[in-house]
């Protein structure tokens, strides 16, 4: 379903009812989301939404740290480019009416607070995000990659020892949270974290290992808004003709009162109308968020409907 307004349109599907989210899962195979990720600089104006929301729902964006992700926009939409905010903004058309498509592309995340003397990590949430039920608990145990300036860092958050704690009362333990956990990622010592490229501020999320299922499904973190970005991206890769102007913005830091899409509105508008491009997702703010390919697809049929005006 497509609900117009002259100031917004949210464009959503649900493969059981109209919504206003919307969104789908990704490719399953794996050698080509390799092959996707290792040349990120190859325009590849072919992709399906299938293999975009693999790629997208791969990616990591802490909010305030999303350079990577943006630099892998830039390289894979023709005309990409990157505002002063940061943004990454293609102009499709020229002339009236002047429109705005958009996604959000952060996420919330944490980053390094401290490296201990043995090697270990602290961490330290970035401000910002509402908490999701149970967000730090999600890391105890779980593996977490640290985007380093050598490069991604793979490690995993330590737990209590079971050995140790098999006689404690459970309820004598107050629930796991940041301030608890110590990421280990192999280091003996501080200077040894350091060779790594590990600093403080040096940003943290839970490894992503998006998973495609049962019917047309994939699961992952931030899968909602991810896969609809990934449908705006084919929209634009695949879009042929245009009505008037359409800016298509993928914003930054919108976790920080939507400071990117605010930047949008100020650098590169007034918009005329605008639409936003979101996925209704089962399992909403956890790490198996849910997703459907159908959906998916009509996104993007109903973005790149939207963008020829009919």
């Amino acid at each position: 379903m497509v609900r117009l307004s002259s100031r917004e349109t949210r464009l959503g599907w649900n493969s059981n009812k109209a919504d206003r989210r919307i969104g789908g899962w990704a490719d399953r195979a794996a050698l080509l989301t390799l092959l996707l990720s290792a040349y990120p600089a190859i325009r590849l104006t072919a992709q399906t939404v299938d293999q975009l929301a693999l790629r997208f729902t791969s990616w990591t964006a802490v909010t305030g740290f999303e350079r990577a992700v943006t630099d892998s926009l830039v390289a894979l939409l023709p005309g990409g480019t990157r505002d002063r905010f940061g943004n990454v903004i293609v102009t499709l058309g020229r002339g009236s009416p002047r429109r705005l498509a958009s996604c959000d592309i952060d996420e919330p995340g944490y980053v390094v607070g401290n490296i201990t003397d043995d090697g270990y990590l602290r961490l330290r949430r970035v401000p910002g995000a509402l908490l999701a039920p149970l967000q730090d608990q999600m890391l105890e145990g779980h593996r977490v990659t640290l985007f380093g300036e050598a490069g991604p860092v793979p490690a995993v958050v330590a737990v209590r020892s079971t050995h140790l704690a098999r006689f404690r009362a459970a309820a004598a333990e107050a629930p796991f949270t940041v301030d608890d956990a110590f990421v280990d990622v192999g280091a003996a010592s501080r200077v040894e974290a350091e060779r790594l490229g590990l600093h403080v501020l040096t940003p943290v999320a839970l490894t992503k290992r998006p998973l495609p299922y049962g019917d047309r499904l994939l699961a992952a973190p931030r899968a909602g808004e991810r896969v609809g970005c990934a449908a705006l991206a084919a929209a634009v890769l695949g879009q042929s003709k245009v009505r008037g102007t359409v800016v298509v913005a993928f914003a930054v830091q919108s976790l920080y009162a939507s400071k990117g899409a605010h930047a949008v509105a100020a650098l590169h508008g007034p918009f005329d109308a605008t639409a936003v491009a979101l996925l209704d997702a089962r399992y909403h703010l956890t790490p198996v968020e849910t997703v459907s390919l159908a959906a998916a697809d009509s996104l993007r049929r109903a973005l790149m409907t939207w963008m020829e005006g009919r």
